[in-house]
């Protein structure tokens, strides 16, 4: 009896019909609890990440009278780096007429940067010597006009420097791809070119010209005997 006795108390941390330990079930709800807690919250990001109150680019809406969900920018606006106050740097033009001066000193290094872009961007139509019979002619494409004609050769350099930002005629505009200093030193490569085809021994510097002159001598009498 006294053995029934014992066995009919309650045995500590077990439940009185049987079930798991207390404590157990106590940890399982509090995990229960947490794993809740932590899929509300994460359902909650997912809905600010994925449902955002916001138009995609050029995407319409019926709030503005002309259907266009961007607003124009104000009249005068201008964007960052893009104040071009230098008329002639970024136009070729002073006072609206194409100019036959540069908008900063050319020195060497500058001719042969032009030489290097020029030989990149501008051989294709025109050459390496500005004739124009590039490769695209060889294929079939419109001959542009050789640098060396009289009236490119008189055209002022600003001529030049439009005509890369504007394109002209079959040609595209580079101003995209060629950026306005680079496009100077290209027309200032392009001034050496018409000068070598059409130089003139004054152009020559005065300390030089004995040389030249020798040189040509010996050139026009041919190989000694």
């Amino acid at each position: 009896m006294e053995f029934l006795k014992l066995r009919s108390e309650p045995i500590p941390g077990v439940a009185r019909h049987g079930g798991a330990p207390q404590h157990r079930w106590r940890a399982r709800a509090w995990r229960l609890a947490a794993l809740g807690a932590i899929a509300i919250s994460l359902s909650g990001c997912r809905l600010d990440m994925h449902i955002q109150p916001k138009y995609l680019p050029e995407e319409p809406t019926d709030f503005f009278g002309d259907g266009r969900s961007e607003r124009p920018p104000v009249a005068g606006t201008v964007a960052r780096g893009q104040l071009r106050l230098d008329e002639l740097l970024y136009t070729g033009k002073i006072n609206g007429v194409e100019a036959d001066e540069f908008p900063f000193p050319i020195t060497r290094a500058d001719l042969e940067r032009g030489r290097q872009r020029y030989n990149i961007y501008c051989t294709p139509c025109h050459d390496y010597t500005g004739s124009g019979d590039g490769m695209i002619v060889e294929r079939g494409m419109p001959h542009p006009p050789s640098y060396h004609i009289q009236r490119l050769r008189e055209a002022p350099a600003g001529h030049f420097f439009a005509v890369m930002t504007n394109g002209f005629g079959a040609m595209y505009s580079y101003a995209s791809r060629v950026d306005p200093a680079d496009r100077w030193r290209i027309a200032a490569y392009i001034r050496v070119l018409q000068l070598s085809r059409n130089a003139a021994i004054g152009d020559v510097p005065e300390a030089e010209r004995a040389n030249l002159t020798q040189q040509s001598a010996a050139e026009s009498a041919g190989p000694s005997k």
